[in-house]
């Protein structure tokens, strides 16, 4: 059954300081540009507001936007298999967010648990989840070796890591958390992430049309309720599964949906498995499951938004990649979003 994906209405979901300054556009949007990849639902305009400055002396938190408190409405929630329960804001709390599966994971390092609130360095596990799975609009680190979380560390710092779009602040966030952390603290961290194996999240739909969506403030696409679905066009629309249990209790057990066009992910997989004439088959590198190989990551099952994310970063040049940049150079957006459906439909 053919189904539509949807173009979406935007609706902010925390308010911004007046005081946050407005930084330049330093790479023109062009009309295929996805949006939708970094959680945006429009192109750049002028008026618009962009991430934030991030002075050298700056806490890691102020690199990012900074919205006004969400009051804490005091209802203790729960999720399935676990006896424990949160508030909203307790699940939130940036320097010991809730830990629903305790079981699930190994004992967290310090840094991962809580972060240094003296340094504005909220904990790792704020945004990946203890179990390193992450969401669609942050990265998915459970599983990547070792040498290659600490590579990529010293990628953010050294500003070889960048977003290509402006307005994505929780990358400028990242950066400033990756120098604030000492030596033993990143070996700590990417061994721990390292330990555990990534767990597929994302169901591939190929459809016309799709839900219509609100974009946090960080990119993640939440349904609109009662909303009715809009066409999808040639985009990529991606959504929490329980988007209540993603929403207000950070469910580290959750997984998304992706609505593609229809037939992507046969023509991603021609991308992927023959490179088409474009590029290289993606298992040279990443081996033929797509799970790594050696230093080189496993791609299979990460979000689309993720991949995309990746890939067009890459071919804008503001992550610097010598092994992909070849790869990407005769790459459409079109021909990226294929690739980006493809590897997200892909088990591990």
């Amino acid at each position: 059954m053919k189904r539509s994906i949807h173009f979406i209405t935007l609706t902010i979901f925390a308010y911004f300081y007046t005081s946050v300054p407005l930084i330049a556009q330093s790479i023109e949007h062009t009309d295929d540009w996805p949006n939708w990849a970094y959680g945006l639902l429009g192109p750049l305009t002028e008026g618009d507001r962009t991430a934030p400055p991030c002075p050298p002396d700056a806490r890691p938190i102020e690199c990012g936007y900074v919205g006004t408190p969400v009051p804490d409405d005091g209802i203790k929630r729960t999720l399935p298999d676990t006896n424990l329960t949160f508030t909203r804001n307790e699940a939130y709390f940036g320097y010991g967010p809730a830990d629903w599966y305790p079981n699930d994971h190994p004992v967290m390092p310090d840094v991962v648990a809580y972060g240094k609130e003296s340094e504005g360095v909220q904990a790792c596990a704020l945004c990946h989840y203890p179990n390193g799975q992450g969401k669609m609009e942050n990265g998915h680190v459970s599983g990547l070796p070792k040498d290659y979380i600490l590579q990529q560390l010293e990628s953010f710092i050294d500003g070889k890591r960048k977003s290509a779009d402006s307005r994505k602040a929780n990358t400028n966030v990242m950066a400033r958390i990756a120098s604030r952390l000492s030596n033993e603290e990143k070996i700590e961290v990417a061994e721990y992430y390292s330990s555990m194996s990534y767990q597929p999240m994302v169901q591939v739909i190929e459809s016309e049309t799709a839900p219509q969506v609100r974009a946090t403030t960080n990119g993640l696409m939440l349904p609109i309720d009662n909303a009715p679905e809009i066409p999808l066009g040639q985009r990529i629309i991606e959504i929490p599964d329980d988007p209540e249990k993603t929403e207000m209790m950070r469910d580290p057990r959750g997984g998304f949906i992706a609505y593609v066009p229809i037939g992507s992910l046969e023509k991603g997989q021609d991308l992927v498995r023959t490179g088409s004439g474009k590029t290289i088959q993606c298992g040279i590198c990443h081996g033929q499951d797509h799970m790594g190989l050696g230093l080189i990551p496993g791609i299979a099952g990460r979000t689309a938004s993720y991949i995309m994310r990746q890939l067009w970063d890459i071919k804008q040049g503001t992550r610097e990649s010598p092994l992909m940049e070849p790869v990407v150079t005769n790459l459409t957006a079109d021909d990226m979003l294929y690739i980006s459906a493809y590897i997200a439909s892909l088990p591990q």
